[in-house]
């Protein structure tokens, strides 16, 4: 979309003519490649690739919006017009905005990429993954499927806004999976997965990278073959770093989002108020250098920052879109997010956390006679009304005496995302990341989570749970 200043001034004033707050223009150019290995053979090739734009305009309470896959200046003056004559109906006004000249926003890289997909053959994409399927294949004699998937996406969006700012950011999201099966002496399946992710170019696909996930997927489907029945019960639980911020982002993240906050979250009216261990500060940092949820600037041409949730157990403000962050009469946190031109902006995590702390991760678990070690989370459910959880064990262990023992299946953690909190009494001074597509109001969006290694001194631990969020 390479108009003139001149026309996206146009188009701007020409949309807020009849009356509105506020205009802006969204564009995006997208292109992908997934890459799936199954049933003993590369399954799957697949290419997209979209274009368009979108413009809305608020005022108050109301938005009204349109969008064209087609973004030439002539169909772009047509959506504009389409949403005066809407303006002029819903929301009229004789106090006119008008937008008098536009500037390009600073550059800003905490994505920084070397390699751009589009300049790697096919041939080569499909080496990752085949490098992947022969790193499961020799890895244990029981496993009986494989599934590798390798994507890559590139994102380029363009948004111009009465404000007067024009912003320019490329996303470039690489993935990388492994599912497998494996199958005990009395044929039972159990199943192992491991994913990586980031936001940067080719250049993630290390053999590293790829070692590292065949080698978490194996190891945690053989510790489910040779695992026993997890107990049942409440338990002091050991959150290990490697088991992702999971909880943190379902539990607790989206409870801070502020349109949900808006809807009655459990944390709604508590900023300022103690609300978990003093060892407990929570960040969703933004510029978190080519992590899979950074960006430098968020889908309505805010800079993102390092937003500070929870500082040292008080709860500081939550992740704010412009809308809620008007509403709240606070500034907006950079968390405006779309998962195209197609849709309006919601508030999204980026890279949600827990920070670390100051004891050392093997300290934990040898503070622990008789308790739960998990190393990777599952799925599950969470109410972000009351905070209350259940999610799935993907692999965990029991904790004796100080030590790691028997690994277990069919866990399940149930509890509370605020009681949690309040309750954490250890915290390592490691940190592990996860990776995710987290999906809201019909949304994706790219993120990650991270945590150190936590202790949650009782916390009841149940049977198996099914479902998934990431």
């Amino acid at each position: 979309m390479n108009l003139s200043n001149a026309q996206y001034l146009e188009i701007l004033n020409h949309s807020l003519s009849s009356g509105g707050e506020y205009s802006e223009i969204f564009y995006e150019d997208f292109y992908g490649t997934s890459i799936v290995y199954d049933n003993g053979k590369i399954e799957k090739i697949n290419f997209s690739s979209t274009k368009g734009a979108s413009i809305r305009v608020v005022s108050a309470e109301e938005t009204i919006f349109a969008h064209t896959n087609d973004p030439t200046y002539e169909n772009l003056m047509s959506l504009a017009e389409t949403l005066r004559k809407n303006a002029s109906e819903r929301f009229g006004s004789n106090n006119i905005v008008k937008v008098e000249e536009l500037k390009e926003a600073e550059k800003r890289d905490f994505a920084p990429f070397e390699i751009p997909f589009d300049n790697v053959s096919v041939e080569q994409k499909v080496e990752k993954v085949l490098k992947g399927v022969e790193l499961l294949k020799n890895a244990d004699k029981r496993i009986k499927q494989i599934t590798v998937s390798y994507a890559d996406s590139s994102r380029k969006v363009k948004i111009v806004n009465s404000e007067g700012k024009i912003v320019e950011d490329i996303r470039n999201y690489p993935r990388y999976a492994a599912i497998i099966f494996a199958q005990d002496e009395e044929g039972n399946l159990f199943r192992g997965y491991s994913s990586d992710g980031a936001n940067m170019g080719f250049e993630f696909f290390t053999d590293e990278m790829i070692e590292k996930v065949a080698k978490d997927a194996v190891r945690q489907v053989v510790s489910q073959i040779e695992g026993v029945d997890a107990p049942a019960g409440e338990f002091t639980v050991v959150l290990s770093s490697e088991a992702g911020g999971t909880m943190i982002h379902e539990a607790c993240g989206h409870g801070m989002e502020a349109d949900l906050v808006l809807s009655g979250s459990v944390y709604r009216e508590k900023v300022g108020k103690k609300i978990a261990s003093e060892k407990i500060t929570v960040v969703d940092d933004g510029t978190d250098k080519n992590k899979r949820g950074t960006l430098n600037y968020d889908d309505e041409g805010t800079p993102t920052q390092r937003t500070v949730l929870i500082e040292n157990g008080v709860l500081k403000g939550y992740m704010h879109s412009k809308i809620t962050a008007k509403k709240f009469g606070v500034e907006p946190t950079g968390n405006g997010r779309r998962e195209s031109y197609m849709v309006l902006p919601i508030v999204r995590m980026r890279n949600t956390m827990i920070l670390p702390g100051e004891d050392d991760p093997q300290d934990i678990i040898k503070s622990v006679k008789y308790g739960i070690f998990v190393r990777k989370m599952g799925g599950g459910q969470v109410d972000v009304i009351s905070g209350d959880f259940q999610f799935g064990v993907d692999e965990g262990y029991i904790i004796e005496n100080g030590e790691i023992k028997q690994s277990i299946r069919g866990a399940s953690l149930v509890g509370n995302g605020l009681k949690v909190l309040e309750s954490i009494d250890m915290v390592g001074n490691d940190l592990g990341y996860g990776v995710g597509t987290c999906g809201k109001d019909g949304q994706g969006a790219p993120v990650s989570d991270a945590q150190p290694t936590i202790r949650i001194p009782k916390l009841i631990v149940g049977g198996i749970v099914k479902g998934g969020n990431n």
